[in-house]
């Protein structure tokens, strides 16, 4: 005579419970894995400098632009992608107060507000407890730890990135490696910084005597854009009568660049060619961030 048979439908015994702790252990650790391997790291490079040299011995007090920065920098927070800020000499970068303008945020105040609140949540301005680091320190770390680099505008960039030396080894390591590489209004002219001579090149531009197409430019013949001439023309009165040594559509274009405007004025422009991710206005910064955490993905 048997005993009765036990029901298949009955829950598994605890031993088997204990042999299956394990396995969902495993699944979960490889599934955060998985997670933590889609969020890339991004450097965030911005200008030391306060200020631009204008023609006449004039100085315009100028810095970065809060929407270039925010917005992106929000969006990829967001994503859950880890950013790394740096300038070349690692000092705190500077807000250009002219861009705290809900204008920028197509009008919305609350908009503006958040990108203020970050930023001073980050601390990037402060003096004391800014967490930039130099491009130099970058440099040291090594490029491969970042997927992606992103250069915001405003006047800035025009004063110090288009020669920085520093910042020309990183996008050449880039370019090379074929890795994404993002500029938005001026952040195009730090491009600049990869030429054999950039320093004599811009001095000659500068100077009026139209340096010419450089032969060997890695960006020579690439589709980009960034704050054209005609926009220049139109925003001049920032300047407070100023003039600027020089535009950086005419600079790119002498470089070598094959520029590509807008229709009109001030209106969204981005141009994608290879690794590059260019905007041409702060009406850019929005979809360069949108391409950017697309290239990311």
């Amino acid at each position: 005579m048997t005993g009765p048979s036990r029901s298949s439908e009955g829950p598994p015994p605890r031993r088997s419970m204990m042999k299956l702790i394990p396995t969902l252990a495993a699944a979960l650790a490889l599934s955060l894995s998985a997670a933590a391997a889609h969020a890339g790291n991004v450097l965030v490079v911005l200008s030391d400098s306060d200020h631009l040299d204008l023609r006449d011995g004039r100085v315009f007090k100028t810095g970065f632009y809060l929407n270039e920065l925010m917005q992106p920098v929000q969006a990829l927070r967001d994503a859950g992608h880890e950013i790394v800020f740096a300038t070349p000499r690692g000092a705190a970068p500077t807000l250009d107060q002219s861009s705290v303008d809900k204008m920028y945020f197509n009008g919305d105040e609350t908009a503006m507000q958040a990108s203020l609140a970050l930023l001073a949540q980050l601390k990037l301005t402060s003096r004391s407890e800014s967490p930039v680091v130099s491009l130099a320190r970058v440099e040291q770390r090594g490029y491969d730890q970042f997927d992606a680099v992103y250069v915001p505008g405003g006047h800035a960039p025009m004063q110090d990135l288009l020669v920085s030396p520093e910042l020309g080894r990183l996008l050449a390591d880039f370019h090379a490696k074929g890795k994404t590489t993002a500029l938005a209004c001026h952040g195009p002219i730090a491009l600049l910084s990869t030429l054999s001579d950039a320093q004599g090149f811009v001095g000659r531009l500068e100077a009026g005597n139209g340096a010419g197409a450089r032969p060997g430019w890695i960006y020579a013949g690439y589709r980009l854009t960034v704050i054209s001439n005609q926009e220049e023309e139109i925003a001049k009165g920032l300047l407070n009568g100023g003039t600027m040594k020089l535009y950086p559509q005419t600079a790119l274009q002498a470089a070598g660049a094959n520029y590509v405007s807008n229709k009109t004025p001030f209106s969204a422009n981005m141009v994608i060619d290879r690794e590059l991710i260019t905007g041409q206005n702060p009406a850019s910064a929005p979809e360069v961030a949108k391409e950017l955490l697309r290239r990311l993905k």
